[in-house]
């Protein structure tokens, strides 16, 4: 993991962008729907949001003079559902993903489908695709009734003492706060951190989310986090993605802030609501907007970003990020198969 000291000030750089063709075929699969990503011994895995087939898929990508110059996948590992319980009973829209780097499992989470009433899960297979164990949700996230159907588990990171993990909800629960809009709202989601050894959540924070930042043009306007990292103990890099209808291709805010849990701030955990609460939630600042490099992407255009990772170090010695959208597979209109390299740097 990347260290950059907690009094030290980081800044994100925009240094290139990749776009993966629409509706790439590999090995007899659509490559799309790139929900997640995680950079593990040198390759990439990202998880494929696709309820009817999931799916995860391996890949290098070339960075050279710090520009992305190619991507080569390589394996697709589908989930062995064909006699496992679990995988029967579950609605599997995966999401987020991190791997082991000493045992090569892989760790996914799926927001279900609260329509269809299947809960959420958070759940780790082998290298083969073949089921090993599903972690014990929390009584704050038990209830199916308080989730908003495809606005639950979103983001998952591991920590940073590969002890455990961290697992974001895309937006409030019901019984937290409101869903924000264009005014200021109370918009608390729930950061979870589960240990591996107990596969159960010890402790809980609230991050709120930020108002619509644009104009309304049409009748969706929603905002969630979609990814995060944690980069050093407590201290994380967080992504909330805003998608406004009416804007064509231009619907997307994609925003990456800061966000610390301090020693005054609450854990929630134990707390079933947070409406009426008083509660302290986890510090935060923009680190970095989209907008303000929208002449450096493909026709102006910040897509669907899901997934965030660390990439390797540039040639300068600074760590990298490497950034995912999610294309949809094209269902709601033209979208871009696009990852994004970031820099991290450090403004001592």
């Amino acid at each position: 993991m990347y260290a950059c000291g907690t009094k030290k000030n980081i800044s994100l750089a925009f240094l290139d962008e990749y776009i993966i063709p629409d509706s790439l075929q590999f090995q007899n699969q659509t490559i799309g729907g790139l929900s997640g990503i995680d950079f593990v011994n040198n390759e990439y895995f990202f998880v494929i949001d696709d309820s009817n087939n999931p799916r995860i898929v391996s890949a290098k990508i070339s960075i050279q003079n710090d520009k992305m110059e190619a991507i080569d996948f390589k394996k697709v590992i589908f989930l062995n559902n064909a006699t496992n319980t679990f995988f029967k009973e579950n609605e599997l829209d995966l999401e987020s993903i991190f791997v082991d780097e000493k045992t090569n499992e892989i760790n996914l989470v799926s927001e279900g489908s609260i329509k269809k009433n299947k809960m959420p899960t958070i759940f780790k297979i082998d290298a083969s695709g073949n089921f090993i164990s599903q972690f014990q949700l929390p009584k704050s996230l038990s209830k199916i009734e308080n989730f908003k159907h495809n606005g639950v588990f979103e983001s998952s990171s591991k920590s940073i003492d590969n002890k455990g993990f961290w697992v974001g909800v895309e937006a409030p629960l019901s019984v937290d706060g409101e869903e924000p809009n264009g005014s200021e709202t109370s918009s608390p989601i729930r950061i979870t951190y589960f240990d591996f050894q107990t596969q159960k959540a010890t402790k809980q924070f609230a991050y709120n989310l930020e108002r619509i930042p644009k104009p309304y043009k049409g009748n969706v306007n929603v905002t969630g986090v979609t990814a995060l990292l944690e980069i050093e103990k407590n201290h994380f890099l967080i992504v909330e993605r805003a998608y406004q209808n009416n804007y064509g291709s231009y619907g997307n805010t994609i925003r990456i802030f800061e966000a610390f849990i301090e020693n005054n701030t609450t854990d929630i955990l134990s707390m079933e609501s947070l409406k009426k609460t008083v509660f302290k939630p986890l510090k935060k600042r923009l680190l970095f907007d989209f907008d303000t490099v929208n002449e450096s992407l493909t026709d102006g255009i910040i897509d669907n970003i899901e997934g965030i990772t660390l990439g390797p170090k540039l040639k300068n010695g600074n760590q990298s990020l490497i950034l995912v959208a999610d294309d949809n597979f094209q269902l709601y209109g033209k979208q871009l198969n696009q990852l994004i390299l970031l820099e991290i740097k450090t403004n001592k």
